[in-house]
């Protein structure tokens, strides 16, 4: 530490923060809705739903898989030695009103949180209030572990680590059917009401169902294939649709990535065989991943039922990092890779460092499955957990997931599981939903922020609707105080408030004093590990908060295959407008293309033979936005008819592997049934290792893909994406020709 000499003494001078990196918030580009209920948990207690606001509470995990409503009992499964174990109950005699599950959504109303209720789908539930054991140490002989409060309970591995097989599930279960999930939700009704009523307004088709061969293999010893997941999907979620047709699915409720890709029955399989290069249940659906095909099957349904089974496409993560799922914080390495491995959730060039070893994008593969596959179906991660929730880093880590999970658009999400109200990551959680402790929450239409160093300084950004107030969350993940700056496009302020959560504080959000905010933004220092909360107000003036009308709908003059010309009528208040924006509208929410300051601008860069839809927004000097004009869908003009296709080629690599990712898109006027792409990588060192949506080879240089049954016709403007593993030495460049069935591609 530098000193300075002051009346004979050295005085400590505190040292300079570092640089940090350059922040910027743009209010006008990238405007969607946040979903409230991204902020959930699991089994969060009454007081932690109250202070948060919780939007959604899950009764959820392994348990209740073989939830008996009517004994209230739960089956614990492998989590804890397959024990039926009765519920606390004070009144058993008045079954079912008063169980557990019954006062849960009681709770969940009084604190106003949603309640996503998960009902057994196994087929098998806990038969009665009596205590029982699925592998009794009477009955079926010693055992590797047994319950130390009840030894006659055994984890079911014999003392060599063989599995016992051949038990009775009867010992502690009864079969059911579809008709025991529609009495529990009729009892739910009866209860609190239907979803349309502020009844349970959420249900997951059960918990980790991939996993049952594990989790309950004492009545499910098997692996569960396409076929029955499909078939208990459409028994069950109708039995929910009928007896409460306002109520809204979750499913399938995999476990991990691995559920997207893979049955339970394949896990099982290749498990034990090691025949992931080609599982047969996939195999014998056209090698097509258990995710798309799962979705299509639900579409499928809704086409020749007319009623939608699944609303939400949930599939829970657990980062697979070694040492970031867990409780304790771990090392410095581990609390940095803690850190990284957020990045899996959106990030394409993060390569997941763990048996994973490839770019995961999980947010965006799971939009994109559904937009695919299913269209209209929202995506759900009703279990995730970065750990630690006991340290700062867990709260570093916390806070940014929610940032990431409201900027990439997820739908719903629940913490498994809640942590303590007095934890670090309770408090990540309050700087999104209670930062001041009257209700202070981050805003619900996501704006466009970004971060020289994401990895970093994390930032995220969002209006809030009651007040039009710009809320900005930023997250220093590094040991360093880091002084960075903060450009504003759209923003009229003169003041941000400053609350944080740092080291200087584990007991909660602690505000600050105010920074000083100037037309371009502002300048600040983010102490060392720190999670801070800008809110900055809506700075008005008198005779100037009114918006300007909004503009007419825009007109498209020349369409090119690439570009629109767009001209509007003007803002009635046309002598107070500064200026027009232009932006486009999709599935994931509006993005600004572009800015005028007359009533024209031409749209370029699109793609041949795609319907965009625009609208115009107006300002004024005082940061006033409009009301967005009415919209324009126009379709850009096909490519000349030479060239019938166009291909993309995009590859993630790392020293001696790499991963490929190749967009086929039909731009001919016709369908294409069936196809064949061939392409010649460069060197000769470029190899494909593995390959998914199409059937793969190699000879030399030259590589081929086939089509496969359920991807090989594409549409006229229709596209399709595959993808491979690869190795290589030397250099990896990319392919530049490429022919689809025998035609060079453009």
């Amino acid at each position: 530490m530098l000193a300075t000499a002051l009346g004979g003494l050295a005085l400590p001078v505190p040292a300079l923060a570092a640089a940090g990196p350059a922040l910027a918030v743009d209010t006008t580009t990238a405007r969607h809705q946040i979903s409230p209920y991204i902020y959930g948990m699991n089994f969060a207690d009454e007081a932690l739903a109250r202070d948060l606001r919780l939007p959604v509470n899950r009764y959820g995990g392994n348990a209740t898989t073989r939830y008996n409503f009517r004994a209230d009992t739960t089956n614990r499964a492998a989590d804890w030695y397959f024990e039926n174990i009765p519920n606390d109950n004070s009144s058993p005699e008045d079954l079912p009103r008063g169980s557990e599950s019954d006062r849960f959504v009681q709770r969940n109303k009084a604190t106003g949180a949603g309640t996503v209720m998960t009902v057994p789908m196994l087929g098998w539930i806990a038969k009665d209030r009596s205590r029982a054991c699925g592998f009794s140490v009477a009955k079926y002989g010693p055992q590797e572990s047994t319950d130390p409060w009840a030894p006659d309970c055994g984890n079911g591995k014999k003392p060599d680590g063989s599995l016992i097989t051949g038990n009775d599930p009867e010992d502690t279960s009864i079969a059911v059917g579809p008709e025991y999930v529609a009495d529990f939700v009729n009892h739910l009704k009866g209860q609190f009401g239907g979803a349309a009523d502020g009844g349970v307004q959420f249900y997951n088709l059960d918990n980790e169902p991939d996993l049952w061969q594990s989790t309950h293999r004492d009545v499910r010893p098997t692996g569960m294939g396409y076929d029955e997941l499909r078939d208990r999907t459409y028994e069950y979620a109708a039995a929910i649709k009928a007896a409460d047709p306002g109520a809204k699915t979750l499913g399938p409720v995999g476990w991990g990535l691995n559920s997207i890709i893979y049955s339970g029955l394949d896990q099982d399989t290749c498990s034990r065989t090691g025949c992931w290069s080609n599982p047969p249940d996939k195999a014998a659906h056209g090698g097509q991943d258990l995710g798309p095909w799962y979705l299509d099957r639900m579409r499928e349904y809704e086409q020749q039922h007319g009623t939608r089974l699944l609303d939400y496409f949930d599939v829970h993560l657990y980062p697979q990092q070694s040492g970031v799922f867990g409780d304790a914080a771990g090392d410095a390495n581990t609390q940095a890779l803690r850190l990284r491995s957020t990045r899996q959730l959106w990030d394409p060039t993060y390569v997941d460092e763990s048996w994973i070893n490839q770019p995961v994008r999980y947010i965006p593969r799971l939009r994109e499955l559904v937009d695919q596959h299913y269209p209209g179906t929202k995506i759900a991660m009703t279990e995730y957990n970065w750990g630690a929730h006991g340290s700062l880093n867990g709260a570093l880590a916390q806070a940014d997931v929610l940032g990431i999970f409201g900027r990439e658009g997820l739908d719903m999400a629940a913490l498994w599981t809640a942590p303590a109200a007095d934890q670090p990551v309770a408090n990540a959680f309050r700087v999104y939903r209670n930062y001041d402790g009257n209700g202070g929450a981050f805003g619900e239409t996501s704006v466009r922020a970004t971060s020289a160093d994401q990895g970093k300084l994390a930032v995220y950004a969002a209006e809030r609707s009651a007040d039009k107030a710009l809320t900005v969350v930023v997250v220093n993940k590094t040991g360093d105080d880091l002084t960075s700056s903060v450009a504003l496009t759209g923003v009229s302020a003169s003041t941000a408030q400053v609350y944080r959560y740092s080291g200087a504080n584990l007991a909660g959000v602690v505000r600050e004093a105010d920074q000083p905010v100037t037309a371009g933004g502002l300048t600040t220092t983010f102490p060392a590990n720190s999670i801070t909360h800008l809110v900055l107000p809506r700075a008005t003036a008198p005779g100037d908060t009114q918006a300007p009308t909004a503009p007419g709908r825009p007109t498209a003059g020349t369409v090119t295959s690439d570009s629109i010309a767009l001209g509007w009528t003007p803002s009635t208040d046309d002598t107070a407008v500064t200026g027009y924006d232009v932006h486009r509208v999709g599935t994931t929410g509006t993005v600004k293309v572009g800015s005028a300051t007359g009533t024209a601008y031409t749209v370029t860069g699109l793609t041949p033979d795609t319907s965009y839809t625009f609208v115009v927004t107006a300002r004024d000097a005082a940061g006033n936005v409009s009301a967005a004009s009415p919209g324009l869908t126009v379709r850009t003009a096909p490519t000349a008819p030479t060239a019938r296709c166009t291909v993309g080629y995009t590859a993630n690599s790392w020293p001696g592997g790499f991963t490929a990712t190749v967009a086929i898109k039909n731009t001919g006027s016709t369908a294409i049934d069936g196809w064949k792409l061939g392409f010649d990588f460069p060197t000769a060192g470029q190899k494909v290792s593995q390959g998914w949506s199409a059937t793969w080879k190699q000879n030399g240089t030259s590589v081929t893909a086939d089509s496969m049954s359920w991807n090989g016709r594409l549409a006229a403007g229709a596209s399709t994406s595959i993808g491979f593993n690869g190795t290589w030495n030397g250099t990896n460049p990319a392919p530049t020709a490429f022919t689809l069935n025998g035609q060079r591609c453009g």
